[in-house]
């Protein structure tokens, strides 16, 4: 099969270089969104076909199957989270000539005369907000975001962003970029944009205002803390040394069981934005504790789970490739049991124990489900007892 992708904008007056028009004129598959069918309608032949591009695209590269050659127009570069890619990804062995157009983030970039060498790039089109998240707690300085109009519109972004404290960033907003007599692009502070609606297809740019404190380990006593009792607190730095154990740079899913305060959650969410966290708790608390923690230290995306865990139905969350085990309540053996039963191979399991007991729970709970120790640190922080943390993985 072959493939002919040509980038396009929202311009309803379009004009092709004469290669173009001439592949135009010489076939009569077409594909596209509508959007697409109707800027182009009238450059098209009389007796032409059109597949409209609509989910599931199972069924859209099913009619492909029966062309030879298929015209597809897409919007601005078809390589930029663009349709170019679903074609790779679906019929890898096809041909594919591809016309690009500037993408919609430039197009923004150019109306504001702003350079674009250095934006770091996210698209929340039909995405979780996972990435998103991952670029505002790094704190890039410009970030360029793809919208779409139902979860991810600029008021959502913008009251996500102050709900969690990301005041320091303008927003620009481009508004059906290409479309000579429509098209807008707008500079707003964050609180303006919050309630207001803008035409579809928009995007935005996102210029960092001032630096956002990101720091390294956070001390225990800036946690809302569970009853005020800071003993229920992983401290700093066992907390630092349980992520360092952890190996999250290479991880992507985490799992912290009894999280209490959030405290480890939270910490491993700032220092390991790309992260995806699910994090359980027992105590009906922990949902206040995380959600103001969260808030409090910028840290959007930690999915909490309440409820017993070995209770917990576990069948929809992605596999863990990283767990920490901040709580037990006894019940160690049925928890390392469920946990191995989804921890990916090569998986690593961390718990702190503070007493003989409960280190011989983890290791006869470790030893059962074959995990191999790994490392076992002890540190002691100012007057509290000894903590011995230890690492676990599973087989390769």
């Amino acid at each position: 099969m072959k493939f002919y992708v040509i980038g396009i904008d929202d311009n309803q007056s379009q004009h092709f270089s004469p290669e173009i028009t001439d592949m135009i004129n010489s076939h009569t598959v077409f594909s596209g969104g509508i959007r697409h069918h109707e800027i182009v309608k009238p450059f098209l032949p009389e007796d032409y076909s059109w597949i409209e591009i609509t989910v599931p695209l199972n069924k859209i590269f099913g009619q492909y199957r029966t062309y030879d050659e298929i015209v597809v127009f897409a919007s601005g570069d078809p390589l930029f989270y663009g349709f170019a890619n679903t074609i790779r990804r679906e019929l890898p062995e096809a041909e594919i000539l591809l016309y690009p157009y500037f993408n919609s983030l430039q197009l923004l970039a150019h109306r504001l005369l702003m350079p674009y060498h250095d934006m770091h790039i996210v698209s929340l089109t039909g995405r979780p907000w996972l990435r998103f998240d991952e670029a505002l707690i790094c704190g890039y300085n410009k970030i360029g975001v793809l919208t779409d109009n139902k979860e991810h519109t600029p008021a959502a972004i913008a009251e996500r962003m102050l709900y969690y404290g990301y005041d320091n960033y303008k927003m620009y907003i481009g508004e059906l970029l290409g479309n000579k007599e429509k098209e807008n692009a707008t500079a707003l502070e964050l609180s303006d944009v919050i309630g207001k609606t803008f035409s579809f297809p928009n995007n935005l740019i996102l210029q960092k205002t001032y630096e956002r404190p990101r720091p390294f380990g956070i001390h225990e006593s800036e946690f809302d803390l569970l009853n005020g009792r800071a003993k229920m607190i992983t401290k700093m730095p066992v907390r630092l040394l349980s992520l360092s154990l952890l190996n999250l740079r290479n991880k992507s899913v985490l799992w912290d069981i009894g999280f209490c305060t959030g405290s480890v959650s939270i910490e491993a969410k700032m220092q390991f934005p790309h992260l995806e966290v699910f994090s359980f708790e027992k105590r009906e608390e922990g949902q206040e504790l995380m959600e103001n923690n969260s808030r409090k230290f910028g840290t959007p995306g930690i999915n909490t789970i309440i409820g017993d865990f070995v209770e917990t139905d576990i069948s929809g969350f992605p596999r863990p490739d990283a767990v920490f085990i901040g709580g037990h309540g006894g019940r160690m053996k049925d928890i390392m049991s469920k946990v191995c039963s989804v921890l990916v191979q090569g998986g690593t399991i961390v718990f702190n124990s503070v007493s003989a007991e409960s280190k011989e729970m983890f290791l006869a709970a470790a030893k059962d489900n074959d995990l191999v120790i790994k490392e076992s640190i002890t540190v002691t922080v100012d007057d509290f007892n000894a903590i011995e943390v230890m690492k676990v993985i599973k087989n390769e």
